[in-house]
């Protein structure tokens, strides 16, 4: 059986999975039979939830597409502000609600996320299927630093986290998804994720300390795990850093 190969070049953020001699260049990609050009570009170290767009000489393939020898192919990110409608998309249609399950490697993040109003799951115990089932059947955008997690087959939501830094995660994700206009700061509670409710003090003094108790009028608890919040510091310390992280960068 003769050796094959292709031309193949990846665009914009794809280019963040390859190495520096393969960033923003036509590269070669050799090969025996007749694989995919999903095979072909999960082998090159990108995800396919991450790819929105195939052109093969031009035209616009799915990944089920299988290479022939001298083909050029393009390979284009998802796309969030301009409109393909007329070629074949591969993603998914974005969820209408959106909802993140996290893997171990996000623990801070998803506190922040859960901090500015956004349903997210995390545990440090899911295994890779379970948080593949998750989002599968609660309709949930996976975030993951782990790339080999995004090219499980069955996955239709997902985005590999770029950034390492808990405070830029936050950012990125709020651009990539364009949440600006979806936060809903101190809603939700950090530690559990259930909403936040106002609840009247005399209702929860039996559970609060001497002094805040005398300090405190304005009292806040957890619709699930029952934790109570007040505007004290650490209450204060959440809502300046928020509102300092997102008018920085957002408005």
């Amino acid at each position: 059986m003769k050796q094959k190969s292709v031309q193949m070049r990846f665009y914009a953020e794809l280019n963040d999975f390859l190495p520096k001699a393969k960033k923003q260049a036509w590269i070669n990609y050799t090969f025996w039979g007749s694989p995919t050009v999903k095979d072909a570009i999960e082998a090159n170290g990108i995800p396919h939830i991450e790819v929105d767009l195939i052109l093969v000489n031009g035209n616009s393939v799915g990944f089920n597409y299988h290479l022939k020898g001298d083909d050029k192919v393009s390979v284009y990110p998802v796309f969030e502000k301009i409109d393909i409608a007329e070629v074949s998309k591969l993603s998914h249609s974005p969820l209408r609600v959106v909802k993140f399950v996290l893997d171990v490697h996000l623990g801070k993040l998803a506190k922040y996320l859960r901090m500015v109003g956004f349903d997210t799951l995390y545990s440090n115990s899911y295994e890779d299927q379970e948080i593949v089932n998750i989002s599968l059947e609660q309709k949930r955008i996976i975030l993951t630093r782990d790339i080999n997690l995004l090219k499980i087959k069955d996955i239709t939501h997902g985005y590999f986290v770029r950034n390492t830094i808990p405070k830029k995660q936050i950012l990125e994700i709020i651009d990539r998804f364009d949440l600006k206009s979806k936060l809903n700061p101190l809603s939700r509670c950090i530690e559990c994720n259930h909403s936040v409710v106002r609840v009247i003090k005399s209702k929860i003094a039996d559970q609060l300390k001497p002094k805040t108790l005398k300090y405190y009028n304005d009292f806040f608890q957890c619709t699930h795990c029952e934790r109570i919040y007040w505007e004290g510091s650490h209450f204060n310390n959440m809502k300046e850093f928020v509102n300092r992280l997102l008018k920085k960068h957002f408005f």
